[in-house]
């Protein structure tokens, strides 16, 4: 179906209604019930016998309805919602019944039907379709307002859903044994392709069961888009019955034809509205895969990219080299006296000085290959694939200069009156057999030694052996 319930708003159709949903639903409800009244006096105009549209429709029926029924199991181990369970068990039970009505109608696969079926077999089949499919949907509606609709504690597992499914299938054939061996017990409600009074009072009630549902469905206290367009279905479902088995006169006439192209079309929109929005919610969660992988390599705080992300950059970089001998170069940045600046200005202006000199740093390089990434508290990284240790040293003074021109004040800082970094430098040219470790140890002593030397200045390891 369209949607799921509210509660499960990780699913399609558990969203709230939106007005554009109930302005189409209503239209196709509208239009529906105007087409049934323009039919109405014309349903029992008698039109050609035309025996392969059964097979047609009930095929259509059949596989519209199993697809659903599939998507909707599916939703309900999901969101382990018993109410999908009954709605997803009441689309199989209409699926299998359908074609075991099929597979009884008269002049199809023989004379008299197959199934050992009997002149009221068909007739009897077709009610007990469409009286169980509103006390699913009832059933449903019931069920997803309770606090026990959510199964906790345990899955939906094959198990499980076997026995659902098995469940189904014995009902669905159940009533079509009842109404082929069992056909003696049951009234009179079709005679030579034309209906009995008893079928009035029959359709009567099944009619009655649809308007029963769709009175439960509205009194919700809550409702998602797949309680509107059950509704829809709904009555798409009374104009269907009303048409083929209370305002016509048989088989084969003019509200027999056009009630089961109401049957056909209740199913498709239907379907075609799920399948929607499953692509809109595998959009979403895409969407929400690249955000989750975003943060993954992003630190929350300056913006930059994490350690993770540094890291498995280095590695893939250093795997990329060991090709063609690249060089890599590796900057390893500190905040010079960034403790003392925190003691002097408090830690939400450290924050903001982080950020600050990561923003700068990022300003800084001018490659898309290259990559700033926070080291930890107040030391920075910049990782430069195939740049040599003159041009790598070049950066850095950049970079120290950048932030340097930033003034922000550090009244803790004993050589400068404003914040500043020390830069350490190495490169590597990348060989079999070489250790990424020993490009950030390089790096690392080059940034002790920029520190011993009086800090707000870069230090050269050189090229790394």
């Amino acid at each position: 179906m369209s949607g799921l319930i509210d509660e499960h708003a990780d699913s399609p159709g558990l969203h709230p209604i939106h007005r554009h949903a109930r302005l189409l639903a209503g239209a196709v409800a509208l239009l529906s019930i105007g087409i049934f009244l323009v039919a109405v006096p014309f349903a029992r105009i008698a039109l050609p016998q035309v025996p392969a549209f059964i097979p047609v429709y009930e095929s259509s029926v059949i596989l519209n309805d199993l697809v659903t029924a599939v998507l909707l199991f599916g939703q309900c181990v999901i969101a382990r919602s018993r109410a999908l369970g009954a709605l997803a068990s009441g689309y199989l039970y209409t699926s299998v019944i359908a074609l075991l009505h099929m597979l009884s109608f008269p002049g199809l696969f023989s004379p008299t039907g197959l199934l050992h079926a009997g002149p009221q077999s068909t007739a009897w089949i077709y009610m007990f379709w469409h009286a169980g499919f509103p006390v699913f949907v009832m059933t449903y509606a019931l069920l997803k307002d309770r606090k026990q609709d959510r199964m906790t504690g345990y899955t939906v597992g094959a198990k499980r859903l076997a026995l659902i499914v098995g469940g189904v299938l014995c009902l669905a054939l159940g009533m079509v044994v009842f109404a082929t061996a069992g056909e003696w017990l049951l009234p009179e409600i079709i005679k030579n392709n034309h209906y009995t009074p008893t079928m009035r009072w029959v359709a009567g009630a099944v009619w009655g069961l649809c308007l029963l549902a769709l009175v439960v469905l509205y009194r919700q206290r809550s409702r998602s888009t797949i309680d509107l367009w059950l509704m829809v279905v709904l009555c798409v479902w009374i104009c269907d019955i009303a048409l083929s088995a209370v305002f016509n006169g048989g088989r084969y006439d003019l509200g027999f034809y056009l009630g089961r192209f109401y049957g056909m079309a209740a199913g498709s929109f239907v379907l075609l509205l799920l399948l929607v929005e499953n692509t809109l919610l595998h959009s979403r969660l895409a969407a929400a895969l690249d955000e989750l992988k975003r943060l993954a390599t992003t630190d929350p705080l300056t913006g930059v990219a994490n350690r993770r992300a540094f890291d498995a950059a280095l590695s893939a970089h250093w795997r990329r080299g060991a090709y063609d001998r690249a060089t890599l170069s590796l900057l390893m940045i500190d905040i010079d006296f960034f403790k003392r600046f925190n003691d002097s200005h408090g830690h939400v202006e450290g924050d903001r000085c982080l950020v600050s000199v990561a923003e700068c740093l990022a300003q800084t390089v001018r490659r898309g290959s290259d990559l700033v990434a926070r080291y930890g508290g107040e030391e920075f990284v910049v990782l430069m694939p195939e740049t040599d240790a003159a041009a790598a040293a070049h950066v850095a003074q950049r970079m120290c200069d950048a932030v340097a021109a930033l003034a922000i004040p550090n009244a803790g800082s004993s050589h400068m009156p404003y914040v500043t970094i020390s830069v350490g430098v190495a490169s590597q040219v990348v060989e079999t057999g070489a250790q990424m470790t020993d490009l950030t140890k390089a790096a690392d002593h080059a940034l002790y030694l920029a520190k011993a030397a009086g800090r707000g200045r870069v230090e050269e390891a050189g090229l790394v052996a």
